[in-house]
């Protein structure tokens, strides 16, 4: 009996699991990547299109425009977040996509004070 592939059965249906995609793993190569963090194909992912997995190749070329968040790549996906944590860290490992964090480095006081000077001016 012939299986189905994931195309074949309508938006929203896999014939894996979604944790099999990345075999069985739950975290990142090395920690964690933030939601907010932004992902950018990169022109060796896009030469790479061809020889991509579905989700990893779909995620490529979600990316190549715009960057998306891990958080949105995750949605336009459909795949658990842990997942998609997953996907974006063993492209970015070979290559294929750019990793953007944003800085949990808290601004200088006295920036925000001349900032907040300067706002009170206008």
């Amino acid at each position: 009996m012939k299986r189905p592939r994931d195309h074949e059965l309508g938006p929203g249906r896999r014939v894996v699991p979604a944790y099999a995609l990345v075999g069985g793993r739950t975290h990142s190569v090395g920690a964690d990547l933030p939601i907010e963090a932004m992902v950018a194909t990169t022109p060796e992912g896009l030469r790479s299109l061809t020889s991509l997995r579905f989700e990893q190749r779909e995620i490529a070329l979600l990316c190549r425009r715009t960057p998306q968040s891990i958080a949105e790549v995750a949605a336009r996906v459909k795949v658990p977040l842990g997942v998609a944590r997953v996907l974006v860290s063993d492209l970015t490992a070979a290559g294929h996509l750019a990793l953007h964090v944003p800085s949990t480095e808290r601004p200088d006081r006295a920036i925000l004070e001349r900032l907040l000077s300067g706002l009170r001016a206008r």
